[in-house]
């Protein structure tokens, strides 16, 4: 299978018929990356100051934008200059939620809103912790958020004004990096989501889903042997160019980049298309019980 599936449209509200929407939607399920090559996001004329790495924090890797509270988190800026920042996040975000809606609209009446983030920081060299390293092959899951067997769909923009492209690595099938990585996961504790929930270290209970796919994402950072053997193929995503993807079912690796707009989603499983494609039902059926 390509893992990258391209799609010509160059704006975020394409017209698709019912048959192109629904192979869309299965491509994307499967665990293909839609990648919109002509799809630019343009800053406005009172932004384009804001292309620079100053506007971070220091700590967090990213600048933060919540679509539903506004607030911008985790940067240097005040004043004018991070009501701009929370403006060009804004306008991003309600530009991803209109492009998801029209590639795949049968997902609108359950899809929500995730964060959305900035990342004006170059990723190669960046000082990282190995579980926090993002040129690691990897799946997304969230320590301090759990999803609880929601899908995580991702919105990515390129906006490098120097053309720059972000080098990406992809790896195996999700299946098959599973089925190589838990015989080194242990089982979840007895009452350790309630305590990490009453310790507010999470944000609501941690199931033995997302126990698992944080495992997943830990012991396939940890592993030297994993990330030296696994399959990868490398995709450079252009400067200017669009790409949505399943970031919890496509193993990736960030190895190069600087001026990236990102948005996500969350999605149940029973709204997904084909259910049986997400990460959830891959792992009860590898460990022959429910996770949720």
């Amino acid at each position: 299978m390509n893992i990258l599936n391209p799609l010509e449209f160059a704006t975020w509200t394409p017209t698709l018929a019912s048959a192109t929407s629904q192979a869309c939607t299965h491509a994307l399920e499967s665990g293909q990356v839609a990648l919109l090559p002509h799809l630019r996001f343009d800053l406005a004329d009172d932004e384009r100051h804001l292309l620079s790495p100053r506007w971070g924090d220091g700590k967090a890797k990213n600048i933060s934008y919540d679509p539903q509270s506004r607030a911008v988190r985790h940067t240097s800026a005040q004043g004018a200059d991070q009501a701009a920042i929370g403006r060009m996040m804004g306008r991003f975000a309600d530009a991803s939620r209109q492009l998801v809606d029209s590639l795949f609209p049968a997902y609108q009446p359950r899809i929500h809103w995730g964060l959305t983030s900035y990342r004006p920081v170059e990723a190669d060299g960046r000082a990282s912790s190995r579980k926090k390293d993002d040129t690691l092959i990897h799946v997304d899951a969230f320590a301090s958020r759990p999803t609880q067997g929601e899908r995580i769909l991702r919105v990515f923009c390129n906006i490098n004004p120097e053309g720059k492209p972000r080098e990406w690595e992809l790896g195996e099938p999700f299946a098959d990096m599973a089925r190589r990585l838990l015989p080194q996961i242990p089982k979840p504790a007895p009452g350790s989501a309630w305590l990490l929930k009453s310790l507010k270290i999470t944000k609501g209970l941690r199931s033995a889903y997302d126990h698992y796919m944080l495992q997943l994402h830990d012991q396939g950072k940890l592993d030297a042997e994993y990330q030296q053997t696994c399959p990868k193929t490398s995709a450079s995503l252009p400067a200017g160019a669009t790409w949505v993807v399943y970031t919890d079912l496509v193993p990736h690796a960030v190895k190069s980049g600087q001026y990236l707009l990102e948005q996500t989603f969350y999605l149940p499983v029973e709204a997904m298309q084909e259910p049986q494609l997400s990460p959830l039902r891959i792992l009860e059926e590898l460990l022959g019980k429910p996770l949720t």
